[in-house]
């Protein structure tokens, strides 16, 4: 969270989705459409064998730039892109039908507090200081359970949407107990997700060393899917013997860094600050930006940090900057909880500021390849080159609000689509959705224990 919510924009323009991307709602009907996603060489289980072809998709890959193909073929095999191209041999493979569908990477999202899901809607009038005030009331109440559930259902809500990856900056530790809770959550749901273990927002000493070593310990394997960065509070809210220390954790448990970021009382100049303390680093990826003069953002770019924007008025400026820039929803108490619709605010915010620069190219490789290379992730995620993971999604052109968008697939994945057209998702070649639906999660039970834990925090 950064300054006063960036005008009403975001709010303004990301909220129709927030909903339909639930897991409450996910948990009954499904896709309303008969055709079936896997053909027959799916195994009993529903789960396709090693070697998947996508036939017939609109594929749009994004690497260098985001480009659109008619009448093309994904082949995975063993997790990974291994070709992309028209009459694909298929044998031995599992035949995914994509005819009528756009295929593509699965979005990345940068900056999410996915705790906050048990919040949903409770800050969107809000400014930052009552916004401050809420996380003060009720993150002390949040128990083990309570941060299970919410990380559990705000993954899963991702997933729903097309989001395959994850930063999660967990600023709900008041214990070990509750940042294991969150780590737990992540690994139950097949997302691909980077837990930032962060600082609760009223407390100002900084990290601990012990219980960070402790989840580095547990997430020691930086390739598997669920990985670790250190979420400390940062100069713009922290005195700057305390941003050393946590920089200081960081080095020692070989961790990328994420931060807020913004110009305030505490420091009006953070950027500035850090560098005089030699504490501008290139694993460092900064979320917001509010209020930081183009002189700092210089010295990000210079330093080859990277970025998130959440959107706003932010994206244009980091990146004309220079600076690696991806997009996050950062609160579902602010706004929706998916990326169509943080991409449409991306969106609106350059036409709002006559940027012409940003075009829905642009827009949707900030979604997924810009989103991997902020994380540290592109030789992995964000494209479908041969070689990478295959993190995949499939979005439905015969619904009512994509019908003739074959016309133009970029522009519709970022003006048109909605979660609700998420037909397919594959995370490192594993199928987590089909036909519409979730296909590994106890969403009505989800769903209950969410309410539940709403409840309880606002006794």
């Amino acid at each position: 969270m950064s300054m006063p919510r960036r005008n009403l924009l975001t709010g303004a323009a990301a909220t129709a989705a927030a909903l339909t991307a639930s897991p409450a709602t996910a948990a009954t009907g499904g896709s309303r459409h008969t055709k079936p996603a896997l053909s027959a060489n799916e195994t009993s289980s529903g789960v396709p064998k090693s070697r998947i072809l996508i036939r017939n998709g609109h594929v749009i890959d994004t690497e260098p730039q985001p480009v659109a193909h008619t009448h093309t073929d994904v082949l995975i095999e063993n997790g990974r892109v291994t070709a992309v191209g028209r009459n694909l041999h298929s044998k031995g493979a599992t035949v995914i039908d994509a005819t009528d569908h756009i295929v593509l990477p699965g979005f990345v999202d940068t900056h999410r507090h996915v705790w906050q899901s048990a919040l949903r809607n409770a800050a969107v009038d809000a400014d930052l200081a009552t916004y401050f005030r809420l996380l003060g009331q009720v993150g002390p109440k949040f128990r083990p359970q309570d941060v299970h559930t919410a990380t559990l259902a705000g993954a899963l809500e991702c997933l729903d949407s097309g989001i395959t990856t994850q930063l999660d900056f967990a600023h709900i530790a008041y214990s070990p107990e509750l940042a294991s809770a969150a780590v737990d959550a992540l690994k139950a749901t097949g997302l691909r997700a980077v837990f930032g273990y962060g600082t609760p927002v009223n407390v100002t000493g900084g990290g601990k060393l012990a219980d960070v070593r402790r989840i580095r310990e547990r997430l020691a394997d930086d390739n598997a899917l669920v990985t670790m960065a250190y979420a400390p509070l940062g100069p713009s809210s922290t005195p700057m013997q305390t941003v050393a220390n946590d920089w200081r954790i960081a080095d020692e448990l070989d961790l990328p860094l994420t931060i807020h970021l913004a110009s305030t009382p505490v420091n009006q100049q953070p950027v500035l600050a850090l560098r005089e303390a030699g504490l501008l680093r290139e694993k460092t990826l900064y979320a917001h930006g509010s209020g930081i003069g183009d002189d700092e953002l210089k010295l990000i770019a210079d330093s080859g940090a990277t970025a998130s924007a959440t959107p706003g008025d932010e994206a244009g400026r980091l990146r004309r900057a220079g600076i690696t820039t991806g997009i996050g929803v950062d609160s579902v108490a602010l706004a929706a909880g998916d990326m169509f619709s943080t991409m449409r605010a991306t969106h609106l915010a350059a036409k709002i500021a006559d940027d012409p620069s940003m075009t829905a190219k642009d827009i949707l490789r900030m979604a997924t390849l810009d989103g991997a290379a902020a994380l540290g992730l592109a030789d992995r995620i964000g494209s479908l080159r041969p070689g990478k993971q295959a993190d995949i999604i499939m979005l439905r052109l015969d619904d009512i609000n994509m019908l003739t968008a074959e016309r133009d697939p970029i522009a519709a994945v970022v003006t048109e689509a909605q979660p609700h057209n998420v037909d397919m998702v594959l995370v490192a070649g594993k199928l987590v959705k089909t036909k519409g639906r979730l296909i590994h999660a106890d969403l009505r039970r989800t769903a209950r224990a969410l309410r539940a834990t709403a409840a309880a925090i606002s006794d």
